[in-house]
């Protein structure tokens, strides 16, 4: 048995500053800055880097609002933790159902996404890409099997590379820019930039997933507020260079394109570019599926030892431990859906817009519980008027989620005890 004593000890070992801004930037900066410039351009052509304006605009104070809620509560609940304080267990229920349910669908889209990277470069066809996806999935899970430290280590290491990397990608595709691809800015119209922008609400998931580790870092008070801030700036400028270059340098070859990164780098240093554009791919998507596994963990623990799911996952809710039973069914979960979004050649495009759909409902509660628990509710307002735009973009696409919170309530959530 873990004594308080020893739980102390993990979290003063726990993590810092620099661990924490590379888990925002792995949560966040992953599968969209290989994959999303590409599906956003064929939605809207050059008008799709007012969808990226609008996004990064956007983030910030969604990434301070949940921000300021971890420091004020931290808890392995995350967002359903704020949902409960702020509105009892039937929305804590549904929120934490609707995060743990987005990871499997999300995590198989994204592997699949870095897997036809490695097709791109090495051949091999879809079977290649499948293979890559599944390691992945895999590798993500052994990394969080050993606790969140040795998850944020890796983390760090990942972000220092990728970022650098992407930087370098910019700077050497840049000459090869032509300001014609501009026109014409909007070929679908200006209507096309919501459901582009839609879109790219997958880019920019993740400032909630890091709420369920607030518990690991040494001095949430203080340390979540600065790695946020840096995520922020960090984050905002890789995606609108890269989202700006690939439009530049690709033109309308964009919206073909499966991996537009390994585009730019053949164009900046030859074919053979792709073999790096592929290590990328992997890298940023391990970074992005090693967060949201971390978190994901995290939560279900949290929501077994509440009762809205299993009392069997629970092991593992405190600081300091590390969730293994949540991880392990998460895990199994994403490779059910990945087995399956395979076999069938499902769209990844609508896989994407479903999970965005998810996660877009997490974030409205979250933010309508910051706006009850927080002293301070303005930026969390302006964080209101944003969910809100989302969820109209998102449209259709809230069907998953609305099934998904039927099945919390179905399940027992109302009958979660308060603690």
């Amino acid at each position: 048995m873990i004594t308080d004593k020893v739980l102390a000890r993990e979290r003063a070992a726990g993590l810092g500053v620099g661990q924490g801004t590379a888990l925002y930037v792995g949560a966040v900066l992953g599968t969209g800055v290989i994959a999303l410039p590409a599906l956003a351009a064929k939605a809207a052509g050059p008008a799709s880097l007012i969808g990226w304006l609008l996004m990064v605009a956007a983030s910030a104070p969604l990434a301070f609002t949940f921000a300021a809620l971890g420091a004020r509560h931290p808890d392995a609940g995350g967002v359903a933790h704020y949902a409960r304080l702020a509105f009892g267990p039937r929305a804590s229920a549904v929120v934490g159902w609707c995060f743990y349910a987005a990871v499997p669908p999300g995590s198989s889209a994204a592997a699949l996404f870095a897997g036809y990277y490695v097709e791109s470069a090495v051949g091999g066809g879809r079977a290649t890409a499948i293979v890559t996806a599944f390691a992945m999935v895999l590798t993500a899970a052994g990394v969080n099997w050993f606790g969140v430290r040795v998850s944020g280590r890796a983390q760090l290491a990942l972000s220092v590379l990728l970022v650098g990397f992407l930087l370098v990608a910019v700077l050497f595709a840049l000459p090869h820019a032509d300001p014609g691809h501009l026109e014409p800015f909007a070929p679908h119209g200006f209507a096309a930039i919501a459901p582009a922008t839609a879109l790219l609400v997958w880019s920019f998931v993740g400032w909630e997933a890091i709420t369920h580790l607030t518990g690991e870092f040494r001095d949430p008070g203080r340390d979540l507020a600065r790695a946020t801030a840096a995520a922020v700036v960090i984050v905002g400028v890789i995606y609108l260079a890269v989202a700006l270059t690939v439009i530049l340098v690709l033109g309308p070859a964009a919206a073909d394109s499966a991996a537009p990164l390994g585009e730019l780098l053949a164009v900046a240093f030859g074919g053979n570019a792709r073999v790096l554009a592929a290590v990328a791919a992997v890298l940023l998507t391990l970074g992005t599926m090693n967060a949201y596994y971390a978190g994901a963990a995290k939560l279900g623990a949290a929501l077994g030892r509440d009762g809205a799911l299993p009392a069997w996952l629970g092991r593992g809710s405190r600081a300091g431990e590390v969730p293994r039973r949540s991880l392990a069914a998460n895990v199994v979960a994403s490779l059910t859906v990945l087995g399956v979004v395979s076999a069938l050649d499902l769209d990844l495009g609508s896989i994407v817009l479903a999970t965005s759909g998810l996660f877009v409902t997490v974030y409205a509660v979250g933010v309508a519980a910051a706006l009850r628990l927080l002293e301070q509710r303005v930026v969390a307002g302006i964080a209101m008027l944003t969910v809100l735009a989302l969820l109209a973009m998102t449209g259709v696409h809230l069907l998953w989620a609305l099934l998904v919170a039927a099945a919390a309530l179905a399940y027992g959530g109302w009958k979660v005890p308060r603690r």
